[in-house]
């Protein structure tokens, strides 16, 4: 896009200028041919030279683990290996210009679910705050609960709304308007009788000579000359030889003046830009949670916007969210002098919560995916659409929708009762955005990420609730892989078929880590070792790889805070017994619903929800006391595998450390309460 190339000030994130971006790449790049050198080198080792043939039952499945573990590391690598920044000017610097009345319709949808009316009503008012002219943008609340606190919530806002300056004027300015078109349907009502009289006497006249034509009646020459200076010429212009008497010309002009006072009125209407749609929902009809609610309010014929921002119902908006996003939309076409539409389907913005307590014991945020992850997506056109703060093209989803929906016909005719559930975004998962993304790449269309902070919401402040989320990610990502498989899925390109691949092969990590964090503790406790040698041989194999792999992974993170890096490594290893559950519920068919993410804290001390986890932190504890105790006493017979499997330990429980502790912790206003 012509309108891309200026630069913009975005301090939001840390490392989000082009010029750090590309020293962060090259450093990366670097980092990350050795890395892959010195783990196939290590693979190899390991292959040819270290398989314990008496203990093939753990030597196997850790080589496996780490084969798996190798080649995640080598998509990793690829998918980071072209990002890109984009810049852009807003959407009222662009040049040449584009007028504002040229600007699109935008729809505002807050998807909610029996979240606090409170907590909606502040997305809401900020989604009517957005800095967009007010006659093209509506805000729709799509409550899939159906309550009546959020209704008449709704309806107390859109009065509000209607209230202010900009709207009252506009109200002003098309009441002026509706009362002029209605004064002048009166002088046309009033003006009729004599029209219709004087054509009478004209049909009647037409054999009378020209010398009696001093003998018309000075009425209907009165008449006909009102009627003409009543007339709009442009419309005279237009219509008058199309019409063969004056009378039916006359009945022209009430139907047209009638057609603009109803347009008047719908526009006085549509000066609502707040709306509360609750989707019915029969028994027995699959609902789709919000897919369903998403799809029902792009077909409900209540929503007509170009464009839709995707909102949960906790996000906030930043006033300057469309004018930024929106340029993307539009390309410059040299040869007709006009901005047109593109084949840009989605823009996709960072995600980022403004209640996260001081070190983000839940491992909240997520600045290594809305940042060199995405960036890196983007760089391949495969930026993924992550559900909120998103913009997406209403055609894109409508055409996509319809297809897929038109595909399942074909396979399951009953799938007709459904049609108006199907809106373009995916009802086959739980992880309807991805799922979404894909479908709309897998058609031909594109997506940006634009990498500027424009929203912010809430996010859990406990670990039940973290987990329900991670859960439902984890769970759906897997349905995507059984059901539309992007190694399989025609017209993905290449690199699109790695990501998708990618996100959804790292959910079968929790199999490789309960392997690794098993292997210390079955030597612990009964002296196998999987691997021949622990020592010299081992040590400048396994070393070199590792100390390379996690300096890899810190150039991956550059600008992204140390602590915040360490914490999403601790959460990708602590949530090994998750991804266990949730790839065993998909692939055994267990039923899977939508579970929407609490949106206030659950308090209480969640340990029995880490119970595996706790396990092994304390078996962990136990052999490393166990091998000491050995130690000192003399009978360890090879110490040196015991020091490498302490350490190994050591690793492991620093690492698990982070979900025991967020399982207990509690907001530091809870204690005070207590204290008092």
């Amino acid at each position: 896009m012509n309108s891309a190339s200026s630069s913009y000030n975005s301090a939001n994130f840390s490392g989000n200028s082009r010029s750090t971006l590309k020293k962060r790449t090259l450093l990366f790049r670097y980092l990350a041919e050795i890395n892959l050198i010195l783990g196939a080198w290590y693979l190899q080792w390991r292959i040819t030279h270290s398989i314990n043939f008496d203990a093939l039952w753990l030597s196997i499945p850790l080589l496996l683990a780490e084969i798996y573990s190798y080649f995640g590391g080598v998509m990793f690598v690829i998918g980071l290996w072209r990002p890109i920044v984009r810049q852009v000017k807003s959407l009222n610097q662009l040049s040449p210009p584009l007028p504002s009345s040229d600007w699109a319709n935008v729809d505002v949808f807050i998807t909610c679910y029996n979240e606090p009316s409170e907590i909606v009503e502040e997305t809401a008012r900020a989604a009517l705050a957005i800095d967009y002219p007010s006659t093209k943008l509506r805000v729709y609340v799509l409550d899939d609960g159906n309550s009546e606190q959020m209704r008449a919530m709704s309806e107390r806002l859109a009065l509000e709304d209607l209230q202010s300056p900009l709207l009252q004027e506009e109200a002003n300015r098309i009441d002026t308007e509706l009362s002029t078109l209605n004064q002048r349907i009166e002088q046309l009502e009033n003006l009729a009788p004599e029209v219709k009289a004087a054509e009478e006497w004209l049909q009647q006249s037409s054999l009378i000579s020209e010398n009696t034509l001093e003998d018309i009646p000075a009425r209907f020459v009165h008449s006909l000359q009102q009627f003409i200076l009543w007339l709009n010429p442009q419309n005279q212009k237009s219509h008058h030889a199309s019409k063969s008497t004056i009378y039916e010309y006359l009945n022209h002009e009430r139907r047209a003046l009638e057609l603009a006072i109803r347009q008047k009125e719908l526009e006085l209407v549509q000066l609502v830009r707040l709306r509360y749609i609750a989707r019915p929902k029969q028994p027995g009809v699959p609902h789709h949670a919000k897919a369903g609610n998403l799809n029902y309010a792009i077909f409900s014929g209540e929503t007509t916007g170009d464009f839709i921002l995707t909102l949960d119902a906790d996000h906030i908006p930043k006033p300057a969210f469309l004018k930024r996003v929106l340029p993307y939309f539009y390309t410059y076409n040299l040869y007709s002098g006009k901005y047109e539409p593109n084949r840009i389907a989605f823009v996709q913005t960072p995600q980022d919560f403004y209640n996260i307590p001081p070190g983000d014991p839940f491992g909240h945020r997520a600045n290594l995916f809305y940042g060199p992850i995405q960036q890196g997506k983007d760089g391949m056109n495969s930026a993924f659409y992550t559900g909120t703060n998103a913009v997406l093209r209403r055609e894109a989803l409508v055409s996509v929708g319809l297809q897929y929906f038109a595909d399942e016909f074909v396979k399951d005719g009953k799938k007709l009762d459904e049609f108006e559930l199907i809106g373009g975004v995916s009802s086959d998962s739980i992880t309807e955005d991805m799922n979404t993304a894909m479908r709309l790449h897998s058609s031909g269309w594109k997506s940006i990420y634009h990498h500027e902070l424009l929203a912010e919401g809430l996010a859990p402040d406990d670990l039940s609730s973290t987990l329900k989320q991670r859960m439902r990610w984890s769970q759906g990502t897997i349905q995507v892989l059984m059901r539309e498989n992007p190694l399989t899925k025609p017209g993905l390109t290449f690199w699109q078929r790695l990501h998708y691949f990618k996100t959804t092969y790292s959910y079968f990590s929790g199999f490789a880590t309960l392997i690794f964090i098993a292997c210390p503790i079955i030597h612990f406790f009964t002296g196998t070792i999987p691997v021949k040698t622990y020592g010299f041989d081992f040590t400048i194999h396994f070393l070199p790889a590792f100390i390379i792999n996690r300096l890899t992974f810190l150039a991956a993170g550059w600008g992204i805070n140390g602590a915040e890096l360490w914490r999403s490594e601790q959460y990708s290893i602590s949530l090994f017994p998750l991804f266990i559950q949730s790839a065993w519920s998909v692939l055994t068919g267990q039923p899977i619903k939508f579970q929407v993410t609490p949106k206030q804290r659950q308090s209480g001390i969640y340990l029995r929800l880490i119970w595996p986890q706790l396990t092994v932190f304390i078996l962990m504890i136990l052999g490393i006391i166990w091998s000491i105790y050995r130690f000192a006493i003399g009978q360890l017979e090879n110490p040196w595998v015991y020091l490498i499997n302490t350490l190994w330990g050591i690793y492991i429980l620093s690492l698990l450390w982070a979900i025991i502790s967020a399982a207990v912790w509690q907001p530091q206003d809870l204690h005070k309460t207590k204290g008092k």
